[in-house]
């Protein structure tokens, strides 16, 4: 089975099912990673407020939707060379930013949303993340109202949230209007979320996986390189072939663009039932970052 490209959110709007995550990378390198990434055939970014490279990020985006000066410009300014991709209309990029935890409350995430938009140099942003609920404050529900105006406003396409536990998801499907359209959780094969995707099932949230081969951790797990060898891929092609096959959304980051062309190369063959029961025999409630209840 081949799994398209994209899928559509609750709201119609598609979205690639691969992303190009750019968590912990270094400002000055993000334009040329993007650069690359858009020639290695990504058209999805997933950036935030607080990772700092949002304007670097922009600038890789710009040059592939501008001029071929521009995108040189882009590629120059991180040291780097190579043939990069020009020539695409906006619409064939999606980006996602997010919103930070000092930013929570209405007033604030407006503001945060015109400082993130003004570094990524874009007129829209197609989706927007409240990035951690933080609920010692209080203010998550408020910030995604703020969210839901922007979304009318048409200056974003989609929003979403990103490490909701179900008690944070029940208590903003009470107040909000917009039912959010994603999730982004911590999810590999050593956490793999099986009643939160579930709930969002029954919500009709996308699930979307950061940390999707567990910080490289489970790359070395020897059910998994037993099926690399099995498959003739690497451990990364299999865990996210298994994301695209349990209907997760997920941004693999790499670094070098061998890695970031291999991450994409998972389209065109597919793991069986046998080995799909194996991987969810991985689990061990293992989380490689902060549990959400813990973050404010």
């Amino acid at each position: 089975m081949r799994f398209p490209a994209r899928m559509a959110l609750n709201n119609g709007v598609q979205m690639d099912r691969l992303g190009f995550g750019l968590y912990k990378v270094p400002p000055a390198d993000a334009g040329l990673l993007v650069a690359t990434a858009l020639t290695a055939g990504y058209r999805r970014f997933d950036t935030a407020a607080m990772y700092g490279n949002e304007v670097g990020v922009g600038r890789g985006i710009g040059g592939a939707i501008g001029d071929a000066a521009q995108a040189d410009s882009a590629v120059g300014t991180t040291g780097g060379s190579g043939e990069a991709v020009h020539n695409l209309m906006r619409e064939d990029v999606f980006v996602t930013t997010k919103v930070w935890n000092d930013h929570h409350g209405y007033d604030a995430t407006l503001r945060a949303f015109d400082t993130s938009i003004s570094n990524l140099g874009l007129d829209y942003i197609d989706l927007y993340l409240i990035h951690w609920p933080c609920a010692g404050k209080g203010l998550f529900v408020e910030t995604y109202k703020a969210m839901e105006t922007l979304y009318r406003e048409g200056k974003v396409r989609a929003i979403g949230v990103s490490n909701f536990q179900p008690g944070h998801l029940e208590e903003l499907m009470h107040k909000a209007e917009v039912v959010p359209a994603v999730n982004q959780v911590e999810l590999h094969p050593w956490l793999q979320q099986t009643s939160l995707r579930t709930l969002h099932e029954q919500l009709g949230i996308a699930t979307e996986a950061w940390s999707p081969l567990g910080r490289g951790q489970v790359l070395a797990d020897p059910a998994i390189v037993s099926l690399a060898h099995k498959h003739a891929r690497t451990p990364a092609q299999i865990i996210l072939r298994w994301h695209l096959q349990l209907g997760n959304l997920v941004i693999p980051k790499a670094s070098s663009a061998e890695r970031i062309k291999e991450n994409f190369d998972v389209f065109d063959f597919e793991l069986d039932s046998g080995d799909m029961d194996g991987i969810a025999g991985l689990e061990r409630h293992h989380r490689t970052g902060s549990h959400p209840d813990n973050v404010n």
